[in-house]
Protein backbone atom coordinates (compact mmCIF):
# COMPACT_ATOMS: atom_id res chain seq x y z
CA UNK A 1 0.00 0.00 0.00
CA UNK A 2 2.81 2.41 0.88
CA UNK A 3 4.59 1.64 -2.38
CA UNK A 4 1.42 2.37 -4.37
CA UNK A 5 1.00 5.78 -2.67
CA UNK A 6 4.64 6.64 -3.37
CA UNK A 7 4.28 5.80 -7.05
CA UNK A 8 1.05 7.82 -7.19
CA UNK A 9 2.80 10.90 -5.74
CA UNK A 10 5.64 10.56 -8.24
CA UNK A 11 3.20 10.35 -11.14
CA UNK A 12 1.30 13.45 -9.93
CA UNK A 13 4.47 15.56 -9.40
CA UNK A 14 5.26 17.85 -12.40
CA UNK A 15 8.05 16.63 -14.65
CA UNK A 16 10.17 19.77 -14.65
CA UNK A 17 13.76 20.48 -13.54
CA UNK A 18 14.44 21.92 -10.13
CA UNK A 19 15.19 25.62 -9.57
CA UNK A 20 18.89 24.87 -9.22
CA UNK A 21 18.92 23.02 -12.50
CA UNK A 22 17.08 25.87 -14.24
CA UNK A 23 19.53 28.42 -12.84
CA UNK A 24 22.50 26.30 -13.90
CA UNK A 25 21.06 25.91 -17.39
CA UNK A 26 20.45 29.68 -17.68
CA UNK A 27 24.00 30.49 -16.52
CA UNK A 28 25.52 28.03 -18.96
CA UNK A 29 23.38 29.40 -21.75
CA UNK A 30 24.45 32.97 -20.96
CA UNK A 31 28.10 31.98 -20.89
CA UNK A 32 27.71 30.17 -24.18
CA UNK A 33 26.03 33.14 -25.86
CA UNK A 34 28.70 35.54 -24.54
CA UNK A 35 31.52 33.30 -25.75
CA UNK A 36 29.76 32.94 -29.10
CA UNK A 37 29.47 36.73 -29.36
CA UNK A 38 33.16 37.21 -28.57
CA UNK A 39 34.20 34.59 -31.13
CA UNK A 40 31.87 35.93 -33.83
CA UNK A 41 33.37 37.08 -37.11
CA UNK A 42 32.21 40.67 -36.51
CA UNK A 43 34.16 40.97 -33.27
CA UNK A 44 37.21 39.14 -34.58
CA UNK A 45 37.28 41.38 -37.65
CA UNK A 46 37.24 44.51 -35.49
CA UNK A 47 40.00 43.09 -33.28
CA UNK A 48 42.13 42.20 -36.30
CA UNK A 49 41.71 45.58 -37.98
CA UNK A 50 42.34 47.39 -34.70
CA UNK A 51 45.58 45.51 -34.13
CA UNK A 52 46.61 46.23 -37.71
CA UNK A 53 46.17 49.94 -36.97
CA UNK A 54 48.21 49.45 -33.81
CA UNK A 55 51.00 47.78 -35.80
CA UNK A 56 51.09 50.67 -38.26
CA UNK A 57 51.30 53.11 -35.35
CA UNK A 58 54.17 51.02 -34.04
CA UNK A 59 55.84 51.34 -37.47
CA UNK A 60 55.72 55.13 -37.26
CA UNK A 61 57.17 55.03 -33.72
CA UNK A 62 60.03 52.70 -34.64
CA UNK A 63 61.06 54.58 -37.79
CA UNK A 64 60.78 57.92 -36.00
CA UNK A 65 62.87 56.58 -33.10
CA UNK A 66 65.65 55.41 -35.42
CA UNK A 67 65.60 58.77 -37.19
CA UNK A 68 66.02 60.55 -33.86
CA UNK A 69 68.96 58.27 -33.03
CA UNK A 70 70.55 59.38 -36.31
CA UNK A 71 70.03 63.04 -35.41
CA UNK A 72 66.98 63.71 -37.62
CA UNK A 73 64.45 65.82 -35.66
CA UNK A 74 61.83 67.01 -38.14
CA UNK A 75 58.43 65.82 -36.80
CA UNK A 76 56.36 68.23 -38.88
CA UNK A 77 58.28 67.64 -42.10
CA UNK A 78 58.02 63.86 -41.60
CA UNK A 79 54.22 64.12 -41.68
CA UNK A 80 54.14 66.32 -44.79
CA UNK A 81 54.62 63.40 -47.18
CA UNK A 82 51.66 61.63 -45.57
CA UNK A 83 49.31 64.57 -46.17
CA UNK A 84 50.70 64.94 -49.70
CA UNK A 85 49.95 61.25 -50.41
CA UNK A 86 46.43 61.67 -49.00
CA UNK A 87 45.96 64.64 -51.31
CA UNK A 88 47.26 62.77 -54.37
CA UNK A 89 45.20 59.62 -53.77
CA UNK A 90 41.97 60.71 -52.09
CA UNK A 91 41.56 64.33 -53.17
CA UNK A 92 42.05 63.25 -56.78
CA UNK A 93 39.50 60.46 -56.30
CA UNK A 94 37.11 62.94 -54.71
CA UNK A 95 37.44 65.27 -57.69
CA UNK A 96 36.74 62.58 -60.31
CA UNK A 97 34.09 60.43 -58.70
CA UNK A 98 30.50 60.38 -59.95
CA UNK A 99 28.70 59.30 -56.75
CA UNK A 100 28.58 61.15 -53.44
CA UNK A 101 29.57 64.73 -52.81
CA UNK A 102 32.07 66.15 -55.25
CA UNK A 103 35.22 68.08 -54.39
CA UNK A 104 33.60 71.37 -55.45
CA UNK A 105 30.55 70.71 -53.30
CA UNK A 106 32.72 69.91 -50.27
CA UNK A 107 34.75 73.08 -50.77
CA UNK A 108 31.59 75.18 -51.10
CA UNK A 109 29.77 73.86 -48.04
CA UNK A 110 32.30 72.45 -45.55
CA UNK A 111 35.58 74.17 -46.41
CA UNK A 112 35.92 76.01 -43.08
CA UNK A 113 35.02 72.88 -41.08
CA UNK A 114 37.67 70.82 -42.86
CA UNK A 115 40.23 73.57 -42.27
CA UNK A 116 39.52 73.31 -38.53
CA UNK A 117 39.71 69.50 -38.64
CA UNK A 118 43.02 69.66 -40.55
CA UNK A 119 44.47 72.14 -38.04
CA UNK A 120 43.45 69.88 -35.15
CA UNK A 121 44.96 66.84 -36.89
CA UNK A 122 48.26 68.50 -37.85
CA UNK A 123 48.80 70.11 -34.46
CA UNK A 124 47.85 66.91 -32.63
CA UNK A 125 50.61 65.04 -34.47
CA UNK A 126 53.09 67.85 -33.89
CA UNK A 127 52.42 68.22 -30.14
CA UNK A 128 52.59 64.47 -29.44
CA UNK A 129 55.90 64.03 -31.25
CA UNK A 130 57.27 67.21 -29.66
CA UNK A 131 56.34 65.94 -26.18
CA UNK A 132 58.92 63.11 -26.46
CA UNK A 133 61.66 65.75 -26.62
CA UNK A 134 60.85 67.14 -23.16
CA UNK A 135 59.30 64.34 -21.08
CA UNK A 136 59.65 60.60 -20.57
CA UNK A 137 58.11 57.76 -22.57
CA UNK A 138 56.11 56.64 -19.53
CA UNK A 139 54.60 60.10 -19.07
CA UNK A 140 53.53 60.17 -22.70
CA UNK A 141 51.97 56.69 -22.38
CA UNK A 142 49.99 57.71 -19.31
CA UNK A 143 48.88 61.12 -20.51
CA UNK A 144 47.94 60.23 -24.08
CA UNK A 145 45.12 58.13 -22.55
CA UNK A 146 43.29 61.46 -22.20
CA UNK A 147 42.17 60.87 -25.79
CA UNK A 148 39.89 58.07 -24.51
CA UNK A 149 37.69 60.18 -22.16
CA UNK A 150 37.80 62.95 -24.77
CA UNK A 151 36.38 60.57 -27.38
CA UNK A 152 33.77 59.22 -24.95
CA UNK A 153 32.53 62.68 -23.95
CA UNK A 154 32.44 64.02 -27.51
CA UNK A 155 30.76 60.83 -28.76
CA UNK A 156 28.00 61.28 -26.18
CA UNK A 157 27.56 64.98 -26.97
CA UNK A 158 28.11 65.10 -30.74
CA UNK A 159 27.20 61.58 -31.86
CA UNK A 160 24.68 60.93 -29.05
CA UNK A 161 26.20 57.60 -28.19
CA UNK A 162 24.87 55.81 -25.12
CA UNK A 163 27.55 53.63 -23.53
CA UNK A 164 26.49 50.63 -21.48
CA UNK A 165 28.16 49.31 -18.34
CA UNK A 166 29.86 46.64 -20.45
CA UNK A 167 31.53 49.27 -22.65
CA UNK A 168 32.80 51.20 -19.62
CA UNK A 169 34.07 47.94 -18.11
CA UNK A 170 35.91 47.03 -21.32
CA UNK A 171 37.56 50.45 -21.47
CA UNK A 172 38.64 50.17 -17.82
CA UNK A 173 40.15 46.71 -18.45
CA UNK A 174 42.10 48.13 -21.43
CA UNK A 175 43.46 50.92 -19.24
CA UNK A 176 44.49 48.35 -16.62
CA UNK A 177 46.42 46.57 -19.37
CA UNK A 178 48.08 49.86 -20.30
CA UNK A 179 49.03 50.30 -16.65
CA UNK A 180 50.80 46.95 -16.85
CA UNK A 181 52.76 48.12 -19.90
CA UNK A 182 53.80 51.28 -18.07
CA UNK A 183 54.84 49.26 -15.01
CA UNK A 184 56.92 46.97 -17.23
CA UNK A 185 58.63 50.05 -18.71
CA UNK A 186 59.51 51.24 -15.21
CA UNK A 187 60.81 47.83 -14.11
CA UNK A 188 62.99 47.48 -17.22
CA UNK A 189 64.42 50.98 -16.84
CA UNK A 190 62.82 52.31 -20.02
CA UNK A 191 61.56 55.32 -18.08
CA UNK A 192 64.64 57.44 -17.50
CA UNK A 193 63.56 60.67 -15.82
CA UNK A 194 67.06 62.09 -16.25
CA UNK A 195 66.41 62.35 -20.00
CA UNK A 196 63.41 64.65 -19.46
CA UNK A 197 64.71 68.15 -20.13
CA UNK A 198 61.44 69.90 -19.21
CA UNK A 199 58.93 67.40 -17.89
CA UNK A 200 56.16 69.90 -17.12
CA UNK A 201 56.26 71.35 -20.64
CA UNK A 202 56.37 67.87 -22.16
CA UNK A 203 53.40 66.69 -20.11
CA UNK A 204 51.37 69.76 -21.11
CA UNK A 205 52.19 69.19 -24.77
CA UNK A 206 51.15 65.54 -24.44
CA UNK A 207 47.82 66.44 -22.80
CA UNK A 208 47.05 68.99 -25.51
CA UNK A 209 48.09 66.60 -28.28
CA UNK A 210 45.99 63.73 -26.88
CA UNK A 211 42.97 66.01 -26.57
CA UNK A 212 43.37 67.10 -30.20
CA UNK A 213 43.68 63.43 -31.21
CA UNK A 214 40.34 62.71 -29.54
CA UNK A 215 38.66 65.67 -31.27
CA UNK A 216 40.09 64.60 -34.64
CA UNK A 217 38.92 61.00 -34.21
CA UNK A 218 35.35 61.96 -33.30
CA UNK A 219 35.26 64.42 -36.22
CA UNK A 220 36.45 61.63 -38.47
CA UNK A 221 33.72 59.28 -37.22
CA UNK A 222 31.06 61.94 -37.77
CA UNK A 223 32.15 62.61 -41.37
CA UNK A 224 32.71 58.95 -42.23
CA UNK A 225 29.26 57.94 -41.01
CA UNK A 226 27.46 60.93 -42.47
CA UNK A 227 29.26 60.98 -45.83
CA UNK A 228 32.21 58.65 -46.53
CA UNK A 229 35.90 58.12 -45.80
CA UNK A 230 37.07 59.29 -49.25
CA UNK A 231 35.66 62.74 -48.56
CA UNK A 232 37.27 62.94 -45.12
CA UNK A 233 40.70 61.77 -46.25
CA UNK A 234 40.61 63.87 -49.42
CA UNK A 235 39.74 67.09 -47.60
CA UNK A 236 42.20 66.46 -44.74
CA UNK A 237 44.83 65.68 -47.38
CA UNK A 238 44.43 68.93 -49.29
CA UNK A 239 44.14 71.25 -46.27
CA UNK A 240 46.61 69.26 -44.17
CA UNK A 241 49.22 69.57 -46.92
CA UNK A 242 48.97 73.38 -46.89
CA UNK A 243 48.91 73.75 -43.10
CA UNK A 244 51.66 71.20 -42.48
CA UNK A 245 53.81 72.56 -45.30
CA UNK A 246 53.60 76.14 -44.07
CA UNK A 247 54.35 75.04 -40.52
CA UNK A 248 57.44 73.00 -41.33
CA UNK A 249 58.82 75.78 -43.56
CA UNK A 250 58.46 78.23 -40.67
CA UNK A 251 59.54 75.98 -37.77
CA UNK A 252 61.85 73.37 -39.28
CA UNK A 253 63.43 74.99 -42.32
CA UNK A 254 66.95 74.84 -40.90
CA UNK A 255 66.55 71.28 -39.58
CA UNK A 256 65.34 70.05 -42.98
CA UNK A 257 68.24 71.65 -44.86
CA UNK A 258 70.72 69.99 -42.48
CA UNK A 259 69.36 66.46 -43.14
CA UNK A 260 71.65 64.27 -45.26
CA UNK A 261 69.24 63.12 -47.97
CA UNK A 262 72.08 61.37 -49.76
CA UNK A 263 72.00 58.73 -47.01
CA UNK A 264 70.01 55.73 -48.23
CA UNK A 265 69.15 54.75 -44.65
CA UNK A 266 67.62 58.13 -43.78
CA UNK A 267 65.61 58.31 -47.01
CA UNK A 268 64.35 54.77 -46.50
CA UNK A 269 63.32 55.53 -42.92
CA UNK A 270 61.50 58.71 -43.97
CA UNK A 271 59.65 56.78 -46.68
CA UNK A 272 58.84 53.99 -44.22
CA UNK A 273 57.44 56.49 -41.74
CA UNK A 274 55.33 58.18 -44.43
CA UNK A 275 53.99 54.88 -45.81
CA UNK A 276 53.06 53.57 -42.35
CA UNK A 277 51.33 56.85 -41.50
CA UNK A 278 49.52 56.93 -44.88
CA UNK A 279 48.27 53.35 -44.42
CA UNK A 280 47.28 54.21 -40.85
CA UNK A 281 45.19 57.15 -42.04
CA UNK A 282 43.67 55.05 -44.83
CA UNK A 283 42.75 52.13 -42.57
CA UNK A 284 41.46 54.04 -39.56
CA UNK A 285 38.19 55.19 -41.22
CA UNK A 286 37.54 51.58 -42.24
CA UNK A 287 37.92 50.45 -38.62
CA UNK A 288 35.72 53.33 -37.45
CA UNK A 289 33.02 52.23 -39.91
CA UNK A 290 33.19 48.71 -38.48
CA UNK A 291 33.31 49.85 -34.83
CA UNK A 292 33.84 53.37 -33.47
CA UNK A 293 36.45 56.01 -32.70
CA UNK A 294 36.60 54.79 -29.09
CA UNK A 295 37.26 51.21 -30.19
CA UNK A 296 40.17 52.45 -32.32
CA UNK A 297 41.65 54.40 -29.40
CA UNK A 298 41.38 51.33 -27.19
CA UNK A 299 42.97 49.14 -29.87
CA UNK A 300 46.06 51.29 -30.27
CA UNK A 301 46.86 50.96 -26.57
CA UNK A 302 48.64 47.75 -27.59
CA UNK A 303 51.04 49.67 -29.88
CA UNK A 304 53.58 49.88 -27.06
CA UNK A 305 53.69 46.07 -26.93
CA UNK A 306 54.55 45.85 -30.64
CA UNK A 307 57.06 48.67 -30.23
CA UNK A 308 58.76 46.62 -27.53
CA UNK A 309 59.10 43.59 -29.84
CA UNK A 310 60.82 45.73 -32.47
CA UNK A 311 62.70 47.71 -29.82
CA UNK A 312 64.39 44.55 -28.53
CA UNK A 313 66.24 44.40 -31.84
CA UNK A 314 66.59 48.09 -32.75
CA UNK A 315 66.81 49.87 -29.38
CA UNK A 316 68.08 47.05 -27.10
CA UNK A 317 64.97 47.14 -24.91
CA UNK A 318 64.80 44.64 -22.05
CA UNK A 319 62.07 41.99 -22.10
CA UNK A 320 59.63 41.54 -19.21
CA UNK A 321 56.77 39.03 -18.91
CA UNK A 322 54.40 41.86 -17.93
CA UNK A 323 54.40 43.02 -21.57
CA UNK A 324 52.70 39.81 -22.73
CA UNK A 325 50.36 39.75 -19.74
CA UNK A 326 49.36 43.38 -20.28
CA UNK A 327 48.82 42.79 -23.98
CA UNK A 328 46.44 39.93 -23.12
CA UNK A 329 44.54 42.18 -20.70
CA UNK A 330 44.12 44.85 -23.41
CA UNK A 331 42.77 42.27 -25.87
CA UNK A 332 40.41 40.99 -23.16
CA UNK A 333 39.14 44.53 -22.60
CA UNK A 334 38.53 44.94 -26.33
CA UNK A 335 36.56 41.67 -26.37
CA UNK A 336 34.44 42.82 -23.43
CA UNK A 337 33.85 46.17 -25.12
CA UNK A 338 32.82 44.52 -28.40
CA UNK A 339 30.30 42.01 -27.00
CA UNK A 340 27.39 44.47 -27.13
CA UNK A 341 26.66 47.44 -29.32
CA UNK A 342 25.73 50.95 -28.24
CA UNK A 343 22.39 52.55 -29.05
CA UNK A 344 21.73 52.99 -32.74
CA UNK A 345 21.17 56.34 -34.33
CA UNK A 346 19.96 57.18 -37.81
CA UNK A 347 22.00 59.83 -39.59
CA UNK A 348 20.24 61.46 -42.49
CA UNK A 349 22.30 62.45 -45.47
CA UNK A 350 21.61 63.39 -49.06
CA UNK A 351 24.36 61.07 -50.22
CA UNK A 352 24.34 58.16 -47.82
CA UNK A 353 21.30 57.61 -45.58
CA UNK A 354 22.18 54.79 -43.21
CA UNK A 355 21.30 53.52 -39.78
CA UNK A 356 24.62 53.37 -38.02
CA UNK A 357 25.82 51.47 -35.01
CA UNK A 358 28.11 53.80 -33.14
CA UNK A 359 30.07 50.92 -31.77
CA UNK A 360 30.74 47.23 -31.96
CA UNK A 361 28.77 45.40 -34.64
CA UNK A 362 27.60 42.58 -32.42
CA UNK A 363 23.92 42.64 -31.65
CA UNK A 364 22.92 42.70 -28.04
Amino acid sequence: MLEEETELLRSESPSRPSDEQSHSTAVNGHRGSTLKAICSWSVLRVLFLGQLVSLLLCGTAVTSGILQQDGVHIPTAQCFLNYFLLCIVYTTSLGWRKQGRSLIECLKTWWWKYILIAIVDVEGNYLMVKAYKYTTVTSVQMLDCISIPTVMILSCVVLRVQYKVLHISGAVVCLIGLGGLILADVLTGKNDAALASNRVLGDVLCILGATLYGISNVSQEFVVRRYDRVEFLGMVGIFGSFINGIQFVILEREEVTSVDFSSFKIVLLLLGFAICLFLLYSLMPVVIEQSSALAVNLSILSADFYTLLFGIFFFKYQFHYLYFLSFGVIILGLCIYSVKKTAERTITSTSKPTESNYDSPVNS
